[in-house]
């Protein structure tokens, strides 16, 4: 059975940078995002029922979904929201254990972004988190989607708080200065914890004396 890491933070924490750090080593990555995504574009019967829900707010010009209207209207939507997520989420976790399962090395990396949001943090045998301070999530939001200070608030509000995301996990980057050569450091030294782990096939265990941290 392939032994499973999840890796989750934020938005803006840096997870993406982190994984393809992974994948570069040749660690076979499952991104729910990507997923998701291929979802949205592929299975007509969901595009049409999201077209039908939210309208033409959230479409291009050709007709297809444009993701990055359809996030900022759910944000300010909650029932909206919970609407596609019910939609999606049961697909995605369908889509993840097929790939996961197809897998033939020791580990993968599951890229859950709401892995806690959606109480699914005990699929994995063990967590990783991409952890970055408030204050530079705001920074980076407001610059990659160019939006007011108020509104990146707003987004990070509806995640997990930061304190409990490090409860939670087994190990922990900080990504605050995205220093790649550190991180790619840190990469190359879980790698053989998580080949070590896989091999010996131990279970998952959140306790705090086990955690590892990379600040």
């Amino acid at each position: 059975m392939t032994y499973i890491v999840a890796l989750t933070g934020g938005i803006c924490s840096g997870k993406t940078t982190v994984s393809d750090s992974f994948k570069k080593i040749g660690v076979n990555i499952i991104d729910t995002d990507i997923i998701g995504r291929e979802i949205i574009e592929k299975k007509t019967k969901i595009s049409s029922s999201i077209k039908k829900k939210f309208g033409k707010t959230i479409l291009n010009k050709d007709n297809s979904i444009n993701r990055f209207f359809l996030r900022n209207y759910i944000f300010n939507d909650k029932k909206s929201r919970l609407w596609l997520e019910h939609i999606l989420h049961p697909i995605i976790l369908k889509e993840s254990k097929k790939k996961i399962e197809s897998t033939k090395s020791n580990w993968c990396l599951w890229v859950v972004p709401l892995l806690f949001e959606k109480k699914i943090e005990k699929k994995a045998n063990r967590i990783l988190l991409i952890d970055t301070p408030v204050r530079t999530q705001i920074k980076r939001i407001v610059k990659r989607d160019k939006i007011s200070i108020y509104e990146a608030k707003k987004i990070i509000a509806h995640q997990i708080s930061r304190k409990k995301r490090i409860y939670l996990s087994d190990d922990i980057i900080l990504n605050k200065n995205k220093n790649i050569k550190k991180l790619n450091s840190y990469v190359y030294y879980l790698n053989n914890f998580y080949m070590y782990l896989s091999k010996k096939n131990n279970q998952r265990n959140i306790k705090k004396n086990n955690l590892t941290k990379f600040y």
